[in-house]
């Protein structure tokens, strides 16, 4: 059991940057929010498989889960609105007042990625906590 945690207590931080690192290239290359919220999220399944429910709830909690799926949701319709209120349509991000239309386009869709990449994490977090905690039969 101590080489398993020694090897997740190294690989963890890893994984989770290069999930960072998919989520904000996730514009310009392949990958997304999506994709580094899975990734995101199994850095913390594989947290609770090497160390416990125990220590994985103690890293995030029940309310910071909701909290999390919450924001997310609250910052891909947010640029939705603000692309509404400043005259375009629905997640035009061109249209957005920061700089050039490029540089607008650029931001608007690594927001987007970021709110879905923290979705995608507190769900599967979510879901998995919810499954593994369910009583056997």
């Amino acid at each position: 059991m101590i080489i398993i945690r020694t090897i997740a207590r190294l690989m963890i931080p890893f994984i989770q940057l290069f999930a960072l690192y998919v989520i904000v290239h996730g514009g310009s290359g392949p990958g997304g929010g999506f994709q580094g919220g899975v990734i995101l999220g199994a850095s913390m399944i594989l947290l609770v498989i090497a160390f416990g429910m125990e220590e994985g709830r103690k890293r995030i909690s029940e309310k910071l889960n909701v909290f999390l799926i919450s924001l997310g949701v609250v910052i891909y319709a947010g640029i939705g609105i603000l692309c509404i209120l400043v005259g375009g349509n629905y997640l035009e991000y061109n249209i957005l007042p920061f700089g050039t239309p490029k540089h607008a386009s650029e931001l608007g869709i690594l927001g987007i990625e970021i709110g879905i990449g923290i979705t995608v994490f507190a769900v599967m977090t979510s879901i998995f906590f919810n499954t593994a905690a369910r009583p056997k039969k």
